[in-house]
């Protein structure tokens, strides 16, 4: 167990220090601001405070961890050896920056609840994140940082034995329509005849009739490859259906369709099953907790997991809505165009309440990849070597990726051609 030594124990504190040191080190840590507990003491044990108490391994604090509520800070990004550093911590501290309130601004997504400008969806982007205009966006710098924590605690204590965590991947399909031509009702059917006759597009037309007949397989119904990829798995897929109502942004079949009921029942068999929270269900808790209520009705258990369609977070009121309805898991913590690490880290996290100060049971699972942002690499090749970077960015940290695709990713669209093998390369990695 590690003793931490400081002048204040706050939630900010408590909460930082268990990410860093129990999720990604498994290293049990308790607080105290009792000089004589802290000497007596036998195992590991540090100080962190603003001078140290005499010649214990010592991190110099900033202040953001004492502080309640947003500010406006002041923030040098440094070169760290291979990768970047904030808050530096001067010439006696063990650490050259301040890993700790550093992860806590980068966990807490504290640069989202400052004012920044949004894309057309009201997204967070990228180019306005501390980690791309720094570029550091392609490291788990928390998870980094960590590991030079262990480093000079393996230093003072060398005969500490630290546990070892193992590389994981925890894939996410994300289902926004499961069928591209069935079960769209006539109307809409009818709408995309004339649609496809207008257009001109003569061999959509042609397949939307062999599907409709059963000819042809619907080409967005890849669940049997999902299925039998799981299979040869040993980690749950988590899919995310969508069964919100039908809208503007939101295009998927009836939820009360049979067929779509016995689908979502059938991979619930094999795979983990969650909702892909519709666009109105974002900001109105009422929807999303009819979603809610519908999913587990169809599948009979407890709804597990959320992910935000177009990946929309508006903190803290997305999450605080998630924690009111009792949903503990999230998949919307990333970049839909972006490889990377938004939160910069990639080891599932407790959303904290920057407004409530507190630790909250919502479990956030950071995506770092998905289908999408690879599109943007022209080739094959391309795409499997960013892809492998980011897997290998992991791996050195033995953390966790979580990848998203979709189910269309693996149709045979010339949009799509080569996904399957990535997806498959990402399942091998694991191996």
């Amino acid at each position: 167990m590690l003793l931490v030594y400081t002048h204040k124990i706050t939630p900010r504190l408590k909460y930082t220090f268990k990410h860093i040191c129990k999720r990604i080190l498994g290293l049990e840590v308790k607080f105290t601001s009792k000089v004589e507990d802290f000497i007596a003491h036998d195992s590991l044990k540090m100080s962190y405070a603003k001078k140290p108490l005499s010649n214990e391994l010592f991190v110099r604090s900033h202040s953001l961890l004492f502080e309640q509520g947003l500010s406006d800070i002041d923030i040098n990004v440094q070169n760290w050896k291979h990768t970047k550093g904030f808050f530096p911590a001067g010439e006696r501290s063990d650490l050259p920056y301040d890993i700790f309130a550093a992860s806590f601004y980068l966990l807490s997504r504290y640069e989202e609840y400052l004012p920044h400008v949004k894309d057309e969806y009201g997204r967070f982007m990228a180019t306005e994140s501390l980690a791309y205009t720094h570029r550091f966006l392609n490291q788990p710098v928390v998870d980094i940082w960590a590991y030079k924590l262990r480093e000079v605690l393996q230093l003072r204590f060398p005969k500490f034995q630290f546990k070892k965590r193992r590389y994981k991947v925890n894939p996410v399909i994300d289902v926004p329509v499961s069928y591209y031509f069935r079960q769209k009702g006539l109307l809409r059917t009818i709408g995309g005849t004339f649609s496809d006759i207008g257009r001109f597009r003569l061999k959509q037309l042609y397949q939307r009739y062999s599907v409709l007949m059963g000819l042809k397989r619907d080409p967005y119904d890849t669940f049997k490859w999902i299925i039998t990829k799981q299979k040869q798995f040993e980690h749950k897929f988590m899919v995310l259906f969508l069964i919100g109502d039908y809208s503007t942004y939101d295009k998927n079949i009836n939820t009360n369709k049979k067929e779509f009921i016995s689908l979502i029942k059938s991979v619930a068999d094999y795979c983990d099953v969650g909702i892909k929270a519709s666009y109105f269900a974002l900001d109105n808790i009422a929807i999303l907790k009819k979603e809610k209520q519908k999913i587990e009705s169809i599948t009979n258990r407890n709804l597990k997991a959320v992910r935000n369609s177009f990946s929309k977070l508006n903190l803290p009121t997305s999450y605080r809505n998630l924690v009111e309805l009792e949903i503990h898991q999230d998949y919307s913590m990333g970049y839909v165009d972006t490889l990377g690490f938004r939160a910069g880290t990639c080891t599932p996290f407790q959303f904290y309440d920057l407004d409530y100060e507190v630790q909250t049971p919502l479990q956030i699972n950071p995506y770092q990849c998905m289908d999408f942002a690879l599109l943007k690499y022209q080739s094959q090749l391309d795409k499997t070597e960013h892809l492998q970077k980011l897997i290998d960015e992991i791996k050195a940290v033995n953390g966790v990726f979580t990848p998203i695709f979709h189910n269309y990713t693996f149709s045979d669209s010339e949009q799509w051609e080569g996904f399957r093998s990535l997806f498959n390369i990402i399942l091998e990695s694991a191996e």
